[in-house]
């Protein structure tokens, strides 16, 4: 059951003026389908708003705070900060699977806590926030929820090729690799764990819930203990 929207105002302190932009924000094409005879809208239109209002917002913000990074560079540190992982794990910090409005089959599925579905509701958030209040109000939400610690969303998802210029300097002539331990879950909802091998020595593990989000997460915890051993 879905949580009361006056909660998620509270968490991330915007208030609605029209609140049925926040509903519509939160509220999935399963739910929509379910209740055809009420003609509610999903979040899909505001999806597409919002992932505008983040690349803008997201750009603007990497301009001015990396005077020096070059053109490449800031495609790059943008594509990793607004991928569907990172908005997911900022959607997990204010509990938004908890507030959204899914159908009957999708929760029952676990759509709740499925990355695809609350970054989609993320960035629906964030249009529905410049629809009530303007660019400001979004770019404020958008600095304070996925702006925040974009150095380590840096180092994260640069972790695979930093470990990987590790492992050659320090470990010569060894090979990194990554094995599947396992995999979680039912088939339409699995969680991959991986460890990380440098030669034939295991290091750290990693979870996601993809292969390469698994892999990632494994090369970031032992490129963090590698360079607290250097």
């Amino acid at each position: 059951m879905s949580r009361d929207i006056s909660e998620l105002e509270q968490m991330t302190g915007y208030s609605f003026k029209d609140k049925e932009l926040l509903e519509n924000a939160l509220r999935h094409s399963s739910y929509a389908n379910e209740h055809k005879k009420y003609h509610l809208k999903d979040n899909e239109r505001l999806e597409f708003l919002g992932d505008a209002v983040l690349e803008l917002s997201s750009s603007e913000y990497l301009y001015r705070h990396y005077p020096k990074m070059k053109e490449g560079e800031m495609t790059k540190l943008r594509a990793s900060i607004v991928c569907e992982p990172t908005l997911a794990q900022c959607a997990a910090a204010i509990e938004l699977g908890s507030f959204l409005r899914l159908g009957r089959g999708e929760e029952q599925t676990g759509g709740r806590h499925r990355d695809s579905v609350v970054s989609d509701a993320m960035e629906a958030l964030i249009g529905a926030i410049f629809l009530d209040g303007g660019f400001t109000s979004a770019k404020e939400f958008v600095n304070r929820f996925i702006l925040n610690g974009v150095e380590h969303k840096k180092l994260f998802f640069d972790s695979k090729t930093i470990l990987q210029e590790i492992v050659q300097s320090s470990y010569k002539g060894e090979a990194m690799s990554y094995h599947l331990l396992r995999e979680e879950g039912p088939e339409h909802d699995k969680t991959f764990v991986v460890q990380l091998f440098i030669g034939d020595k295991g290091f750290e593990e990693g979870r996601g819930r993809t292969k390469k989000s698994a892999e990632q997460e494994a090369a970031y915890r032992t490129m963090m203990i590698l360079k607290g051993q250097q």
